[in-house]
């Protein structure tokens, strides 16, 4: 099963009015569709405002810099350093209670 997972394929993807053909992992090609989903929509929603005052291509930059934003969003959601900075103060402190009541 795991050599099924890494096996290559070829699929075209089509992000709003451009095919890419690319070679992805199978079990990566949902990610894919989504991901060529998410930026056409995103140029769609961007395209239908300002289509008539801003370039393509700072419709394009726009889009990007949209998603880029709601990555970095999501990632600083999901940091885990503080928690691990307390879980590792906490365990010091378990540990250090422990080894007082042992001596």
């Amino acid at each position: 099963m795991t050599e099924d997972n890494n096996e290559k394929q070829r699929i075209r993807l089509h992000v709003y009015d451009t095919e890419i053909p690319v070679n992805i992992r199978l079990a990566d090609e949902p990610f894919y569709r989504d991901a060529a989903s998410l930026i056409t929509s995103t140029i769609n929603a961007y395209a239908a405002r300002y289509k008539s005052v801003k370039s393509e291509k700072e419709i394009l930059y726009m889009s990007l810099i949209d998603i880029a934003l709601r990555y970095e969003m999501e990632l600083s959601r999901n940091d885990t350093k503080p928690y691990k900075d307390v879980i590792e103060k906490l365990t010091s402190e378990i540990e250090d209670m422990l080894r007082k009541e042992h001596e």
